[in-house]
């Protein structure tokens, strides 16, 4: 009896301590379900939105310094005008680029224009015979001293208003169409003629003045080497068409200051080359 009864407390003993280890069991079964659940609702609500939300946005935010660069190159050249151009800021200065991409402003005048004490090809006292002071001081010595060479300079064109040039492109228009007279003319606006620091010369007797037949005369030849000298550059050198926009015009200087000459021509460089413009092809 007393076996039995031993026997039964052993067996109920075993028996909870396997009932017992079941409940540690199913404990902790649900245990990492609830984990599971727990963590899974903050990188639900906190912590996967917000790493989503920011990981989009960075590459989108990191985008826009690459962005930048490109826009800022485009709006700094954004044309000042409809036709495309840009119009200049100081047109008053001795080194302004004027060309097919660059415009004065159609109302500007020199203030300072003179008739240079030199030799024209024409007698009357009118607007082409100006230039402005520090050009015309210039062009006076440069006559001056081709004169020692033995070779005689005079003026064809210097200064042309806004207003001349219009009337001057139009009628070259009418005569070859627009295509052809924008490679020997200029738009108005665009000529360097009105900034009065430019001047067309040819030899004393008129010969050839502003044509082709100009070039490899004992006059152009003269240029070429000394122009430099004086402050003025061939604007529209042979070879440079694609840069300058223009045909080849030996005839046709431009007064940029001493320093900037000599160092142009010794680099053999336009203007558009010299100040990094883009080339009017382009």
């Amino acid at each position: 009896m007393n076996k039995m009864t031993t026997y039964s407390l052993a067996l109920l003993v075993v028996l909870s301590i396997l009932a017992g280890c079941g409940k540690e069991e199913a404990v902790p079964s649900t245990s990492p379900t609830a984990s599971a659940t727990t963590t899974a609702t903050p990188n639900t609500a906190t912590s996967t939105t917000s790493p989503v939300t920011t990981a989009t946005a960075s590459p989108q935010t990191s985008t826009k310094p690459v962005q930048s660069p490109s826009a800022s190159p485009k709006a700094s050249s954004t044309p000042s005008k409809s036709d495309g151009l840009q119009v200049i800021a100081k047109p008053e200065s001795v080194t302004v680029l004027v060309n097919k991409q660059f415009s004065l402003p159609s109302s500007y005048e020199p203030t300072d224009l003179v008739y240079p004490d030199i030799p024209f090809t024409f007698a009357e006292k009118i607007e082409k015979r100006k230039m402005r002071s520090v050009a015309a001081e210039a062009i006076e010595k440069l006559v001056a001293g081709a004169k020692k060479d033995g070779i005689n300079i005079a003026g064809v064109s210097a200064y042309r208003s806004y207003a001349t040039q219009k009337s001057l492109f139009q009628r070259y228009v009418q005569k070859d169409g627009e295509e052809k007279a924008k490679m020997y003319s200029a738009v108005p606006g665009t000529s360097e003629h009105e900034t009065g620091l430019a001047i067309d010369v040819s030899g004393s007797d008129g010969k050839c003045a502003a044509e082709d037949c100009f070039g490899g005369t004992k006059e152009a030849n003269w240029l070429e080497k000394h122009v430099q000298e004086y402050g003025f550059v061939i604007r529209y050198p042979k070879g440079k068409e694609k840069i300058t926009g223009y045909q080849y015009e030996p005839w046709h200087i431009r007064y940029v200051g001493v320093d900037t000459a000599k160092d142009m021509v010794a680099k053999k460089m336009t203007m558009e080359e010299y100040y990094n413009a883009v080339p009017v092809s382009k």
